[in-house]
């Protein structure tokens, strides 16, 4: 298999270092080698984007970006198998989660190529014979700063909008995905409506490529779904130039079950929403807040759910839960453990089995909120439970953390669980579920959760501006006989 390469102003491009390698976390062993990139490289790309946003029909031709998206959902589509195989070996999730995330990316991308064509503005009179005309135009040049834990729905979560409103793009991967990332591109690229410099890729050397783009005069927004302290180092960064910046960024959802709650759906959804992607998904329920008077029902359910997920390689149909990114993540993951036997009541400990970085599922509850394993995403496989009396300290629990990104509620009660979804500062609350994600919905956060709306009509915003154009045509006299 040929490295990984960069792809700019419509031609693959090698860069100048040697190229590296790209590690399967299940085995530990080498899948495929990209080239690394540079700052250097990063300019160039951006440039390409500007010339193409300024010299080429996109900005101008809605028909021409439906038309693109379209094909490239078709080609994402095609791919579908390939790619979903190439996440499993050099992401580590399940096959089936995959290929799920696939078929995602290729309903966000026609999601976005339907609105490509529906991108209207206003008109109002102030007074007789003068209008004010209000335009949606794309807003430049587009940074998508992409994150490894779901390198293609992640990727056209942020590509699709920004191409359908007229922008052009430079797109940075994950260092831990860059194979996945190139057969994207090779399907993103070959449709044959983009025009050339429209999309641009750089790999990730370090953080120097990712550094360049938010400081880069030609770059006009930042979009970043990653960690909440990279997501403050990027707005910073930002600054001097004065970008428009979207971010996405840490979580740590709570799920409040009260006690008149089906605990067997309860736990069926919570274990799901708590394990999928090995926990590495920034809306993973990663609290149970349980009322008193069922909390040892739902923990005993919820530990032998988790106890009974089979953890393996992603492409093994038996398999559960996949494994972590890499073994620097794992042994993270296992010092947390450590501290919750500490502060805490282990109820279950995550335990290393295989020879990837696989760790089983943890579960301890603890009672102290401002404890750092309450207050921080933790980002794997490792959930606490914690207890509450009444409403108002489930909700005043649910909101303890900086964190606002999602959150579920489970009830029979359907005043109480909406009382408590609308008083839970959290951009998406579910109801007697957990991890309900689709194009049509817009997700974000509140807090250290980020700035800004993905998906849905929203999800253009970040990639639109909106110019004022006022003129004085007069009105038609009135007939004076």
């Amino acid at each position: 298999m040929a490295a990984a390469r960069h792809y700019i102003a419509g031609g693959w491009v090698d860069g100048d270092d040697a190229p590296q390698d790209s590690i399967n976390p299940a085995t530990l062993e080498p899948l495929g080698r990209f080239h690394p990139g540079s700052a250097a490289l990063a300019d160039a790309a951006a440039q390409a984007a500007r010339t193409a946003f300024f010299a080429s029909p996109w900005a101008r031709s809605p028909r021409l970006r439906a038309q693109a998206l379209f094909e490239i959902a078709d080609r994402l589509e095609q791919a579908r198998d390939e790619i979903a195989d190439l996440v499993v070996a050099e992401n580590g999730k399940l096959r089936a989660e995959a290929l799920g995330e696939t078929m995602a990316a290729v309903s966000e991308t026609r999601y976005y190529a339907g609105l490509a064509r529906n991108i209207r503005g206003t008109m109002q009179e102030i007074v007789p014979g003068s209008l004010s005309l209000f335009h949606r135009e794309p807003a430049g040049v587009a940074g998508v700063i992409v994150p490894w834990n779901a390198p293609v729905t992640l990727l056209m979560r942020s590509l699709a909008p920004a191409l359908a409103a007229g922008c052009t793009a430079v797109i940075k991967p994950a260092a831990q995905t860059p194979v996945v990332h190139a057969r994207i591109m090779e399907a993103i690229t070959s449709a044959p409506s983009l025009p050339p410099g429209v999309v641009n890729s750089v790999n990730e050397n370090g953080i120097e490529v990712g550094r360049a783009m938010v400081a880069s005069p030609d770059i006009d927004v930042i979009s970043f779904t990653g960690s909440s302290r990279t997501g403050q180092a990027i707005m910073a960064a930002a600054a001097p130039t004065l970008k428009r910046v979207g971010l996405e960024l840490g979580g740590k959802a709570p799920a409040v079950i009260f006690e008149d709650a089906d605990l067997d759906l309860a736990v069926k959804e919570l274990t799901h929403g708590a394990l999928a992607m090995a926990g590495q998904i920034c809306v993973a329920a990663a609290r149970f807040l349980v009322h008193d008077s069922v909390a040892t029902a739902f923990e005993e359910r919820a530990v032998a759910a988790f106890r009974a997920v089979r953890t393996g390689p992603g492409d093994d149909p038996a398999s559960e839960m996949g494994s972590l990114i890499d073994e620097e993540n794992r042994g993270r993951i296992e010092r947390h453990i450590e501290r919750a036997g500490d502060e805490g009541e282990l109820l279950l400990a995550g335990e290393r089995i295989g020879p990837g970085a696989f760790l089983t599922p943890t579960l301890y509850r603890i009672e102290d909120v401002a404890s750092p394993l309450v207050q921080e995403e933790l980002f794997g496989p490792i959930v606490s439970v914690e207890r509450f009396a009444d409403e108002a300290e489930a909700v005043h629990k649910a909101n303890a953390t900086p964190y606002g990104l999602a959150a579920s509620v489970f009830s029979r009660d359907g005043a109480r669980a909406m009382r408590a979804a609308r008083s839970i500062r959290a951009g998406t609350v579910w109801v007697n579920s957990h991890l309900r994600l689709f194009a049509e919905g817009e997700t974000g956060g509140y807090g250290k959760s980020g700035l800004g709306r993905l998906h849905g009509p929203e999800g253009l915003h970040d990639f639109l501006a909106t110019k004022h154009i006022y003129l004085e045509p007069g009105v038609v006299p009135q007939p004076t006989g």
